[in-house]
């Protein structure tokens, strides 16, 4: 390839597919909640799939959502992070957990108490979100303050 450095670096990310570079990806908060939605869906689906229930694989899935949810989204959308994870795992026990009878009333009283037997790994996500997320926004406060 030959021309100007800027333009042989242009046909060559051309070439060998596009390169990244700069900073990361970062979520919006809508974003954030579909992509807390979807992950922790699939995880619960999984769990289910492979051992017949929601345990140890749906748990440390949900701790792993969490916390890819508050180290990549956007500093505008800080709250987005430990607010969505939750939502996502009561619709991921409404979707899959294990209900007795049918009606709404038995819907509600098995996402109770879905939400009841599993508040350790729910308290831990949600508390591991929001440390990131505490800690990014009194970095990046002192960063701005440094300027």
């Amino acid at each position: 390839m030959s021309g100007p450095p800027v333009l042989r670096s242009r046909m060559a990310g051309r070439l060998y597919g596009r390169r990244r570079s700069g900073r990361p990806t970062r979520l919006t908060a809508v974003g954030a909640g579909v992509a807390a939605l979807a992950a922790t869906i699939a995880v619960a689906g999984l769990d289910r799939l492979v051992f017949g229930g929601l345990g140890l694989l749906f748990g440390l899935g949900y701790l792993l959502v969490c916390f890819q949810l508050a180290v990549r989204v956007r500093y505008a959308d800080l709250l987005a992070a430990p607010i969505s994870g939750p939502i996502a795992f009561a619709a991921a026990l409404l979707l899959f957990g294990p209900v007795t009878s049918s009606g709404v009333t038995a819907q509600v009283v098995a996402l109770a108490t879905n939400l009841a037997t599993r508040a350790g790994w729910l308290f831990t996500g949600t508390g591991l979100a929001a440390a990131i997320v505490l800690a990014r926004f009194v970095a990046q406060r002192r960063i701005h303050r440094a300027r």
